[in-house]
Order: C-alpha cells, then sequence, then structure tokens
C-alpha cells in the first residue's frame, strides 16, 4: 500500500534509511543536469541515476507518467533506498529542476533535513521559457507547438482546459509561474539559513562551467581541487514531426484498441529497458535544432518579466537589469 506524501514526512524518525544532504531545486534548461552529472562524478559525492525523484513535488506530477517517471518513489522507504549504495562518508543529493517551482517542496524538504544544503540556478525569463517550451514539447507535456500560443493558453489551462492528453505534468504549462523567481527563492530562505541555500546565474555558469561547480563543491564542502570533465547536457531541441512523435506516444501509451493490442505484443516480445531505449531513439529522431527566436515575442515577454527582473536584482543585490538587457528594452 503506498503512503501518502504527508504520512511519510511525519514518519521520518521511523526511517533506516538514508536522506540527501543537497538538493538541486532548479530551474530547468538552466544547467542542472550539467551540474549533476559533473557533481555525480566526484569520489565524496553520491547521486542516484534517477536524476529526477520529484518526491518532494508531488502536486506538480498529476497525469499519467510513463518510462522512468512510472518508477519514481512513492513512500520515504522508496526515497531513501535510492541512496542506499552511497558509501560511508559521501555526501547525497539529489537534482529535481521543479523543486524550485512548487509551493510545497521547501518546507518538505526542511521537514525532512533541515541541515540541508539547496542549489538553485536562476536564468534570463525569456530565454528560460522559451527552452524550457522547447523541452516540454520534446518529452510530450507541451503539444501547442508555438511559444506565444502556448503563453495565450495559460487562462484556460489554470481552469483545466486546453491540457495535452495523457500530460503527465499539467501544471508545468503555466509558463508565468515558472518565473516568480523572488517569491520561489523565499519559500527555501523561510525554512533554510542564508549559508544553506546558494543561488547561482545561469550566465556565469555558461561562462565557466569549471569555476562554476567548484563553487559548488566548496559550498557541499568537498575537495574542490579535483579535475573533471565539463559537460553539456540536454540542449535546447526542436520537433521534426510532431505528428509522428504523437504516433509513437499513443502507440506506447495504447490510447486505441490497435494501439493496446501492439503494445501488449511489443511488451511481450522485448524486455523494459530494450523498449525504452527504442522510444528514446524514436525521439531522438525527430528532434533537430530548434528555430531562431521570435524577437518580437521574446522583447514582450521582457516587458512582462521586467518587473520580476527588477525585484530579483534588489532580492540579490546584484544588477541582472543590466547584465540581461532589461535597461536596454526598446
Amino acid at each position: 500500500m503506498t503512503v501518502s506524501h504527508d504520512v511519510a514526512i511525519a514518519t521520518r524518525a521511523q526511517a533506516s534509511g538514508r536522506a540527501p544532504d543537497f538538493f538541486i531545486v532548479g530551474h530547468p534548461k538552466c544547467g542542472t543536469t550539467a551540474l549533476y552529472e559533473m557533481l555525480r562524478c566526484h569520489p565524496q559525492i553520491f547521486m542516484p541515476d534517477l536524476k529526477e525523484p520529484w518526491f518532494f513535488a508531488p502536486e506538480l506530477r498529476v497525469g499519467r507518467s510513463f518510462g522512468p517517471a512510472a518508477r519514481r518513489p512513492e513512500t520515504l522507504a522508496e526515497y531513501e533506498a535510492l541512496f542506499a549504495p552511497a558509501r560511508p562518508g559521501q555526501l547525497t543529493g539529489e537534482a529535481t529542476p521543479s523543486y524550485l517551482k512548487s509551493e510545497l517542496a521547501a518546507q518538505r524538504i526542511a521537514e525532512l533535513r533541515p541541515d540541508a544544503r539547496i542549489v538553485a540556478i536562476l536564468r534570463e525569463p525569456a530565454s528560460f521559457l522559451r527552452s524550457l517550451h522547447f523541452q516540454f514539447v520534446q518529452v510530450d507535456i507541451e503539444t501547442e507547438n508555438d511559444l506565444r500560443k502556448a503563453i495565450a493558453l495559460e487562462p484556460r489551462r489554470r481552469v483545466g482546459e486546453a491540457l495535452p492528453r495523457n500530460s503527465a505534468r499539467p501544471k508545468e504549462l503555466l509558463y508565468s509561474e515558472h518565473v516568480r523567481f523572488v517569491e520561489q527563492l523565499r519559500r527555501y530562505h523561510d525554512v533554510f539559513s542564508p549559508d544553506q541555500v546558494l543561488i547561482m546565474i545561469y550566465d556565469d555558469f555558461r561562462a565557466d562551467n569549471e569555476r562554476a561547480v567548484r563553487q559548488v563543491q566548496r559550498f557541499l564542502g568537498v575537495d574542490d581541487s579535483r579535475s573533471f570533465e565539463v559537460t553539456e547536457a540536454n540542449p535546447t531541441v526542436g520537433v521534426r514531426s510532431p505528428r509522428v512523435k504523437e504516433l509513437v506516444r499513443a502507440l506506447y501509451l495504447g490510447r486505441s484498441p490497435a494501439a493496446r493490442a501492439a503494445k501488449v505484443t511489443i511488451k511481450a516480445l522485448t524486455p523494459e529497458r530494450l523498449r525504452h531505449s527504442a522510444l528514446a531513439m524514436e525521439r531522438r529522431a525527430q528532434v533537430n535544432s530548434p528555430l531562431p527566436p521570435d524577437e518580437e515575442l521574446m522583447v514582450e515577454l521582457r516587458r512582462r518579466f521586467r518587473g520580476e527582473v527588477v525585484a530579483l536584482s534588489e532580492y540579490l543585490g546584484r544588477d541582472l537589469v543590466s547584465l540581461w538587457g532589461y535597461d536596454r528594452l526598446p
């Protein structure tokens, strides 16, 4: 029987497993995957193969899951089992980029690990949303390929309309809520001391990956003198054929009688690992480099979110208005 998340946290004292020492909480498309890959190569750090457990933000994952997402932990015991392979003395950590957007994750993490360290990466809003939208289209969360139209759907989607069928994370499609940076950071500062929260800017991470990773290593208290290979993960891509992608997804999910019958046959004849690998290969075959950004839309988004950038600059004590060009808007 699955234990509810709140019950699982309430029974923390009875758990015998190991909870993470640190959390990469987001945002997506801001270098979190690359950071995860580089940190997990450090001998003093253990991070599980499942990069995004989503344990502390179940409210954002309310639709049907498929593939690896279907095997994410639902109970505290399942969650802590992810970190059981860590060697004595290793720090353990996980990376779920939507923890920053979640209204509940900060409090839930603090209840489980009040001494945890938190890493957040923030990106200029317009480029962030453009990249995020491309990723959502790629991984079947979003079916509207036009970012302007997708953003315009927010009022309807907020009341449960115009949502993609079987979307695993429909609440993620409220794009404007991803860039409430100050509100998101305050949730973590409300429950963790300032020295437990490291806030990074994506521009700094992109400009010097190695320096940024060593900053995180020092923040975590591990040896920052070791060499490592700089990694770039999850580049922004476009979708070549939405129709083909939808057919692949329909077959995988079994939405029609024929698809369900084919899925049963495929599952009987092929191992699960091979099926997921084939689906991943099909997805990769359907993507290419994205089209150039719609500059008019980018300007509109920057005007819309200028107030958030001003507030974030004041909150962090850093001039992001100039860094991100918001002082030069036409």
